[in-house]
C-alpha cells in the first residue's frame, strides 16, 4: 500500500500514538476509537491512524487528512469516523487534539434524562457543559456512525464551546489543547461519569463543581499535565 510522508513533527506523530496505546491501556478504548491531533506544520490539516485498533498504533500506521477529512497521499484504510475529527478542526480552531471514544460509563448518560456533571476537581472541564448529540436529528435513517461532513458538522455544532460532547447511544467525543490534555479529558469523563453513577446510588442530593470551581480547577490541572502523560506514557509502551 502506497503511504506518504506526514507533514507534522516526529514529536506530534508519537503524541497520537502514544494517545493511542495510552487510552487503550486505561480502558477508555479498546478495538474501536481514535485520536486525533492538528498538523503543528499545516493547521489546515489533521493526523491520525489508519483504521487499526489503538493498542497497536505504531508511528508508521500515522497518515495526514486535509480540511475535508480525506487522507492525503495514502492508499491505506482510514477510519470512517474521521468526519468528527476534521469538522471540529474547523468549527474550532483553537482546537488541537481530539478523542473520540465508546467510553463504557459514559454511554448512559447520552441515552437517559441524567445530564453528565463534574463531580471532582479531575473533571473539572465539565463545567462548560456537556450535550448530547442525537444523530436521528440530522438524519432518521442511519447508523449512529459519523460517516461524512454534514454529520460531521453537526456534532461539531452539538458540541459547541464545550470540552465534551455525548453521542446517543455511541460514545463521546472530547477536545483538548493539546494530545496529552485530550487524552486526560477522555480519561477523567470516563471516571467522572463512574463516580456520578455511583454517587447516585447514596443519599443525595449530589453536590457537584460549581461553575467557578471548575474553571479554576480547569486552570490548575492543566498546569498538571505533564505528571499524568509521563506515568500513562511509560505505562503504555
Amino acid at each position: 500500500m502506497k503511504k506518504s510522508k506526514v507533514s507534522a513533527s516526529k514529536a506530534l506523530i508519537d503524541d497520537v500514538v502514544a494517545g493511542s496505546r495510552v487510552l487503550a491501556q486505561q480502558g477508555v478504548l479498546d478495538a474501536y476509537g481514535h485520536v486525533s491531533a492538528r498538523s503543528d506544520r499545516r493547521p489546515d490539516r489533521f493526523i491520525m491512524s489508519r483504521s487499526r485498533a489503538p493498542a497497536l498504533v505504531t508511528a508508521a500506521d500515522i497518515m495526514e487528512h486535509d480540511a475535508d477529512s480525506e487522507v492525503v497521499g495514502d492508499m491505506r484504510k482510514g477510519f470512517l469516523e474521521r468526519y468528527i475529527h476534521g469538522e471540529i478542526y474547523r468549527a474550532r480552531p483553537e482546537v488541537m487534539a481530539v478523542v473520540h471514544s465508546h467510553s463504557p460509563s459514559v454511554v448512559p448518560f447520552g441515552i437517559t434524562r441524567s445530564k453528565l456533571r463534574p463531580v471532582y476537581h479531575m473533571a473539572s472541564f465539565l463545567w462548560s457543559g456537556v450535550p448530547v448529540f442525537d444523530i436521528r436529528k440530522e438524519r432518521q435513517d442511519n447508523d449512529l456512525l459519523i460517516r461524512d461532513i454534514p454529520l460531521g458538522k453537526a456534532l461539531a455544532q452539538s458540541l459547541g464551546k464545550c470540552t465534551c460532547v455525548l453521542m446517543r447511544g455511541h460514545g463521546m467525543t472530547v477536545v483538548g489543547d493539546c494530545v496529552a490534555e485530550a487524552v486526560f479529558r477522555a480519561i477523567y469523563t470516563e471516571m467522572n461519569a463512574r463516580l456520578q453513577w455511583q454517587a447516585g446510588q447514596l443519599e443525595g442530593p449530589i453536590e457537584f463543581l460549581s461553575d467557578e470551581e471548575g474553571r479554576r480547577s480547569t486552570v490548575s490541572n492543566r498546569g498538571t499535565l505533564e505528571r499524568p502523560w509521563e506515568l500513562w506514557k511509560k505505562s503504555a509502551r
